[in-house]
């Protein structure tokens, strides 16, 4: 699958953008662990071109993490042509790597994003986002690409239709999360429109899908089943990034690779969390593994009384040896996954 002119190899797998969870520290250990590609977190259109310290923070990227997308989302027309502009030359405003892709959140469904008229609350007005995303594409040098939803509800799926016109504006891949705005997170993805838009014989761009990919045995279904080019992993990667790893064996080889045991798994979260405290300095990088940390080691018996004292303890040393004594207590205690598969 290609994006323009980066190769991402056959059947790739994405980190797909996430609000609060894909910053640099994430990104980094999911490419490590067999991501093909990694966004940034959601940033705001508007607080680019306002010079927002936080928003401007989130364009810093490395070569450790490349290719990686910046998504940026709004419902201001000038705004969005301009904040792309700053994407685009991410490298000369804030340093770093920059970015490959420029990517259009027309996705995502929460309310304070979507009842101003952006993110998923575009798909209200598909000739706005059509008309944002041409100006956009003849704005910019770099790729850009959209991710977006169903339609916004049950009686507005329209996203076989929007997809043509959005490939016609000139987008060089299109994301599609199987479900409407206004079923948020909720139900089950609906994986037969998204095939339904790839099988379209006018589309020839790259078709990733998103939703509900929790597994390395749904990761390979959804490409089998529905001839996706790409995937695209969100929710399940949270203290799970190995999960990438997991879905690239299984596609590879066509066997399960066995989850991470305990031992493993504190290895890898004392990395990342070191890399978030790198990063972000105390106490920013300590709250902001909290999200993490809870879910590394799902699945430990008796780990209630553990788990608190690792989301609530602020002191980074004491993280740490907090890590040390999971990795004693429970180190040889097998870890059942829903997928079926233990970690020991």
């Amino acid at each position: 699958m290609r994006i323009g002119d980066i190769d991402l190899g056959e059947r790739p797998v994405l980190l797909a953008p996430m609000e609060d969870v894909t910053d640099a520290s994430f990104r980094g250990i999911c490419r490590e662990q067999g991501a093909d590609m990694v966004y940034t977190e959601f940033i705001p259109a508007e607080g680019l071109i306002r010079d927002a310290k936080k928003a401007y923070a989130k364009l810093k990227t490395s070569d450790d993490e490349a290719p990686i997308g910046i998504q940026i989302y709004g419902s201001d027309p000038d705004a969005m042509v301009e904040a792309a502009r700053m994407a685009d030359h991410a490298d000369q405003i804030v340093g770093g790597h920059g970015c490959d892709v420029i990517d259009i959140n027309f996705g995502c469904p929460v309310s304070k994003i979507a009842a101003r008229g952006a993110g998923s609350g575009m798909m209200r007005d598909p000739d706005k986002m059509v008309m944002i995303t041409k100006r956009i594409v003849e704005a910019v040098g770099k790729p850009v690409t959209v991710k977006t939803r169903l339609g916004w509800d049950d009686k507005s799926k329209i996203i076989v239709e929007l997809a043509e016109r959005l490939q016609d504006c000139g987008i060089q891949a299109l994301t599609v999360h199987g479900r409407t705005r206004c079923q948020m997170y909720k139900g089950e993805a609906d994986w037969t429109l998204i095939g339904e838009v790839k099988r379209n014989p006018r589309m020839h761009i790259p078709i990733i899908g998103n939703g509900d990919i929790d597994s390395a045995a749904k990761a390979k279904d959804a490409f089998d089943r529905y001839g996706v080019d790409g995937i695209m992993v969100a929710r399940a990667s949270f203290g799970r990034p190995w999960i990438f790893k997991e879905i690239k064996h299984l596609l590879q080889t066509g066997e399960e690779l066995p989850s991470p045991g305990v031992r493993d798994r504190v290895e890898l979260a004392k990395r990342h969390f070191r890399l978030s405290v790198e990063l972000k300095g105390v106490p920013v990088g300590v709250y902001e593994m909290r999200r993490h940390l809870s879910c590394y080691f799902k699945g430990l018996p008796d780990f209630k009384e553990t788990r608190m004292r690792l989301v609530t303890e602020n002191n980074p040393d004491e993280v740490l040896n907090i890590l040390d004594y999971i990795a004693e207590k429970w180190g040889a205690t097998p870890i059942y996954e829903s997928t079926g598969v233990y970690g020991v």
